[in-house]
Parts: C-alpha cells; structure tokens; sequence
C-alpha cells in the first residue's frame, strides 16, 4: 500500500499546531512505521496568519472545517476544535459520512454524542479514533480496547485531569491554599480563565464515562456519574490526610457490582504508598483491574500540545497500517444499556470533618447520630489551635465556650446513603457551625 494517507486537521490551538509540527519532523519515522506515507495537507482555522511555528502556505487552507472534512483532498479527518455541538459535532459527522477516518481528542463530544458517531463510522465502513481524548499521551484507551481484550475488567480508576492533580499536590507541598494554587496553575497555563470544568470534576467525568464504555461494554451515559470536585479542600484536610497516611487526589472511579456499574468522581483520600497516590503534579495516572492481568497502572503526561498529539498520531499510524477496530471495543450494537449501580459500601470508610460548637453534648450527639445509622467509628481527632490534635477526646472542653473547633472522624466501611442521613440529623441538631467535610477513602486493590 504505497498511496500516501493524507490527513488534514481542524483546530490549530495549542494542540493542533504540535500535531502539525510532529508530522512535520516524524513524517518520515511513522511512514517507515506503517509501511504507507503518512503526511498533513490540509488545514483548517478560524484565522491565518498567526504564529504557529510551521508554515500554514504549506498546506490547503479551509476557513470552514465542515468543507474540509468531506473534501476529496484527505483521508483522515482530525477534529481539534472541541465542543460537544457545533462545528465539532457537524464537521465530525460530514467526514464519516464522506467515508473518512476520523480521529478526535474531544472528550466532551465524545460523552455525548460516542454512541451515535460510533454506528456511523460503522456504517461507512471508517475509523473513529480518540486515543488523545482521555489522559493525554497515556496509551489508556488501546490498552483497555485492544491489549487487555482477553480479561474481564472489573475495576478502572485513576487521575485524569492534570489540573486538579497540579493543584492537589502544590496544596500538600507548600502548604498553600486552594485559591493560591488556582491562581498558579492559571498563571502557568494549566488551568483555564473559567476553571470550573476542570475543578468541580466535570472534564474527569466526561473521560470516565468514555473508559466506562470500553472496561464494561456499556453505551456511554455521563450524565449517571456521581461528581464532585476540589474546590472545597482546605489545608486542615491536607494536613489531616497526611497525619492519616494518604494523599488526597480528584479520582474518577468505575466499577462492576452486583447491582451493575457504578461511576463517581469525587476528592479522595488513597495510601501513600499506591501507585496512583505517587502520580503528582500534572501528571494523569490510570488503573485498571482484570482477571488474568491482575492490576494494569498506567502514569503520563495526561494533558498539553506534545503529548496529544503524540496519541493523535497513534491513532494515524493504526489507520495507515489499515487496523480496524471498533471504537468502543465491540460494535455499537452490541453495547448494553448503562446500569447504574447504587451507590455501595467504601472499602475505606469516610473522613468527615466537623466544625463543632465548643459546648457540653455537642459531640455526644454526633456520636448518636453516627450510631443511630449503624456508622461504626475508627478513630476521632480534636484539632486545636495551631493545628494541636489529640485522639478520641471529645468537641468539649477548648478555650472559648461555644467557639466552634474541629473535630475529624474516620468510619468504618458504610454505605453513602448512611452518611448523608446521619449527617443531616448532626446539620438539624444544631451543633456544628458549618456544613460537614466529606472525603472518601479508599483502599485500592493492590493494597489488599
């Protein structure tokens, strides 16, 4: 197969133009690696003339990226625009439609309209490829799809937005405040104006649901995951998490159970000594458990232009070579509607901070509440002033008589539904001056 397969890329951020420069400096490397030349002819923008560092004259320019995905002049078609609707959306379909290979690093699109694109990328016979849309340059969506395809996988989690991991970790290592690392991370680049999608954990569900689909053979539903995200942290958690021997980390979690697949994304507490736990700055770290392969972790670079457009590039020289495989593992046919799960027990339990009003019974009604919905309890931390903390003593007794002061409780396994009752009868009591901290702890499988 000597025809050279012309690809030609729409959206030329910070992504695009290093996927253009990598075939500009890897052209000859990929083709020699799949047998077939391998090269970028066209372009498509909304403006000329920036620098990008390559020369846009080079290639055929398309003001509109619909016209270029159903143009005779490509082969694949690579969407870089990003958006679930819109141009994405519209210019994705017309390239499938014109029998081209298409290849996206659009997770948001992807959550959305997967199903949809997948049955007609089936239908004419083309690729859909989106190895860069979760965790970056991490190999995550080839190894569930194709290289774990002989194991039953019943586990997936990790980190999956660089974002919160960067914020995360400058939190536990410099001891600064949520806001402070925020304002970092913008200022280096790694966090948007508006960082709300990536801080209150909606970028990691769009990709779980994505790795939800291909670990469980389920039609994609973003709109089940259970999300919260970290603006909530506070360095009392920080340092309480360390005391305890874990890390905090924004996890986005799937799992078979008995009632059927359950999917969260939430702030949580692992040992120190995971792998994952040890995946810090903005570094992606996925996990996956399967039956034969026992546990599979994967750590990269999980977001920036090089190491997207190293998985884009992937996903071309899989085309040239000519591999066909379905884009979620198995025909889109052959997906099974999403089960949600109930929300099931923790193997780690929950840490719940309190803010407790220093006065004679508050604590003890908080114990009545945690036993009155069977929540057994591991261990209680007081925090004093000037982060003094003794274990099991109780919320009374602090300088100050009804000022409120911190009280930590860690429980053993319960359920979530528990939880939140036992912590809206302690909200309806009175006795705490602030709405309760909740961080889950879990045990990864490879601490068992």
């Amino acid at each position: 197969m000597n025809q050279p397969l012309r690809v030609g890329v729409a959206g030329l951020g910070t992504v695009g133009a290093s996927t253009v420069r990598l075939f500009e400096t890897r052209s000859n490397g990929i083709s020699a690696n799949t047998g077939r030349p391998v090269r970028v002819t066209a372009v498509s923008a909304r403006t000329r003339g920036k620098d990008r560092g390559f020369d846009e004259t080079a290639y055929t320019w398309f003001d509109d990226a619909g016209e270029m995905a159903a143009s005779e002049g490509i082969d694949v078609y690579v969407e870089l625009i990003g958006g679930e609707d819109g141009p994405a959306l519209e210019s994705v379909a017309a390239a499938l439609r014109a029998g081209k290979h298409v290849v996206t690093a659009n997770k948001a699109l992807l959550a959305k309209h997967g199903l949809a694109l997948a049955k007609l990328a089936e239908e004419n016979q083309v690729q859909l490829c989106f190895e860069a849309a979760v965790a970056g340059g991490i190999p995550v969506i080839k190894t569930l799809r194709e290289s774990l395809a002989g194991n039953d996988v019943d586990h997936v989690y990790g980190i999956l937005n660089g974002t919160c991991n960067y914020i995360l970790t400058r939190m536990q290592e410099d001891r600064i405040s949520f806001a402070e690392c925020l304002a970092d991370a913008q200022r280096l680049g790694y966090a948007e104006a508006d960082p709300t999608f990536d801080v209150e954990g909606f970028d990691t569900a769009h990709k779980l649901a994505i790795l939800t689909s291909l670990a469980f053979g389920t039609e994609i539903d973003a709109d089940s995951i259970y999300v919260e995200g970290i603006s909530s942290i506070t360095l009392a958690d920080i340092d309480a998490a360390e005391e305890l021997g874990y890390k905090i980390k924004l996890l986005g979690i799937a799992q078979r159970t008995e009632s059927g697949i359950e999917q969260r994304v939430h702030p949580t507490m692992i040992p120190k000594t995971a792998a994952i736990a040890r995946t810090d700055g903005v570094l992606n770290g996925v996990a996956i458990d399967g039956d034969f392969i026992g546990q599979v972790v994967l750590v990269g670079p999980g977001a920036g232009g090089d190491a997207t457009a190293s998985a884009i590039a992937g996903d071309v020289a899989d085309i040239a070579r000519g591999t066909r495989v379905a884009p979620f593992g198995r025909p889109s046919g052959e997906l099974v509607p999403y089960n949600r799960a109930r929300m099931r027990r923790h193997e780690g339990g929950y840490y719940i901070r309190f803010s407790v009003f220093d006065r004679p019974g508050a604590f003890a009604k908080i114990a009545v509440c945690m036993a009155e919905k069977k929540i057994s309890l591991e261990s209680i931390v007081q925090r004093k002033s000037k982060a003094k903390s003794t274990a099991g003593g109780t919320a009374a007794g602090a300088e100050g008589a009804g000022d409120p002061q911190p009280v930590i409780i860690i429980t053993y396994e319960t359920t979530e539904s528990a939880v939140k009752e036992a912590l809206k009868a302690v909200e309806d009591a009175g006795v705490i001056a602030t709405k309760p901290q909740i961080i889950r702890i879990e045990a990864p499988h490879e601490q068992k």
